[in-house]
């Protein structure tokens, strides 16, 4: 997503652990750009989860994580005074969102037990909006 990963942050740690009907309320009320690219990864976690997950009620889906992740910066050449000339650089941000429908779900740390992978850490469902490339 075009939008730097500082600035998408700091809508998705007001959505962290609330429930999905309760995100998209507040998402519409939140004045900055990155609220409407967090909406849309939103949504498509929430099609993720009926589609491919089947889960039909969608008032017990919790959002689970959210991170806002450094993407590949467009980098950009402002010419300056005296022949100098400056980068400019467009960051870009990957999105996640995990969703689960669990009542208590697990927490990645504090857990006893051998190696286990991070899907297995936090389960869910989980929507990346981002640049390919």
């Amino acid at each position: 997503m075009r939008v730097p990963p500082a600035k998408a942050r700091l809508v998705l740690n007001q959505l962290r652990g609330k429930r999905v009907s309760e995100a998209l309320q507040i998402l519409p009320f939140i004045r900055r750009a990155a609220a409407r690219l967090v909406e849309k990864v939103l949504r498509s976690a929430i099609a993720n989860a009926e589609h491919n997950h089947q889960v039909r009620t969608l008032d017990d889906l919790r959002i689970v994580q959210a991170i806002a992740d450094g993407g590949p910066s467009m980098k950009r050449v402002q010419p300056r005074a005296m022949g100098r000339a400056f980068v400019i650089r467009h960051r870009t941000s990957h999105l996640t969102i995990v969703l689960s429908d669990e009542v208590a779900p697990r927490m990645a740390g504090g857990q006893a037990g051998g190696n286990q992978t991070p899907s297995a850490r936090a389960p869910g469902v989980a929507a990346r909006g981002g640049r390919k490339g």
